[in-house]
């Protein structure tokens, strides 16, 4: 039996969205061999009726922007990025954001021709091997944003480590959660940088903790090959809303892994099990000011 298309899907009332995780390497600044691999991935999404790609965080750019050399960000309205989503599925794409005076690290979801919204990485780690905060500057808003197959928000990476940022997006009406990472470790025990996080475990253990406690679905896509003397090892998965991993690709391997998704049953599990729907925003909210008031980080 053949899958059905995109539209059968909706007005059928199945709701199942069709997700392809581009687990991929990226050519280190080499913006327009990115774009053309991004170009040919979507297509081929296409001819399998899927109707979201999602790619690696700072996928047409490559991770260690330190070492391209000269500028080579682009703006979020970048024509060539609104043209990934003209092929059929729409696209979640990460790039080296010029935003005039500043530059972000941004991924974009995209849709029929159009910026749905662009997220800006809220928390930039530069500790051990990274250095984000050198060259890039942190957004400042975390928004949860409607698509064709439900409410979503993105966490580019290390805003996943953020406890609050899923709560927020949740909070925000998000029923997935789409993650895109530059997440390296090594293969070989020998080496301690990043393997003394045991990023791997932290990963996995963090995903499940939130599908399960905000009770949504989380799309992880983790980019693979070496850069910059680090390893990127790919384990892109999917988790649903009671914390059960339902579709993974392999580590360490460029791989595109489809996995059928049925987004409203983030609301079902809400209503059988109410965790998230009594947030107290109010009493949230106090308590924040006061922490500023006192000298906490705004």
């Amino acid at each position: 039996m053949t899958a059905p298309t995109l539209s059968a899907r909706l007005v059928s009332g199945v709701g199942i969205m069709r997700v392809l995780l581009g687990q991929l390497a990226s050519a280190l600044g080499d913006v327009d061999a990115n774009l053309n691999t991004a170009t040919k991935v979507v297509a081929e999404a296409a001819a399998q009726d899927v109707d979201l790609v999602v790619f690696p965080e700072l996928f047409l750019h490559g991770y260690a922007l330190g070492r391209i050399g000269d500028d080579r960000s682009i703006p979020a309205t970048d024509e060539r990025l609104r043209e990934l989503s003209t092929l059929g599925p729409d696209v979640l794409i990460g790039y080296h954001e010029d935003g005039g005076s500043r530059t972000y690290n941004t991924a974009s979801y995209l849709c029929a021709g159009r910026t749905v919204h662009p997220h800006r990485k809220l928390f930039l780690p530069t500790y051990l091997t990274w250095e984000e905060r050198k060259h890039v500057n942190p957004g400042q808003s975390m928004r949860s944003y409607d698509t064709p197959f439900g409410r979503m928000a993105t966490l580019l990476c290390n805003d996943a480590w953020q406890a609050v940022l899923p709560w927020l997006a949740v909070q925000d009406g998000a029923e997935v959660l789409l993650v895109p990472t530059n997440s390296a470790t090594s293969p070989d025990p020998a080496r301690t940088e990043p393997v003394s996080l045991d990023t791997v475990i932290y990963w996995q253990q963090l995903l499940i903790s939130i599908a399960r406690m905000q009770q949504c679905w989380v799309v992880f896509v983790n980019r693979v090959g070496i850069e910059a003397g680090v390893t990127f090892w790919g384990g892109s998965q999917v988790i649903n809303p009671s914390g059960e991993i339902i579709g993974a690709a392999p580590k360490w391997h460029q791989a595109m892994h489809v996995v059928d998704i049925d987004v409203h049953a983030a609301k079902r599990r809400r209503r059988s099990m109410p965790l998230v729907n009594e947030a107290r925003l109010g009493l949230i909210g106090r308590e924040i000011d006061r922490l500023i008031k006192e000298g906490g980080d705004a």
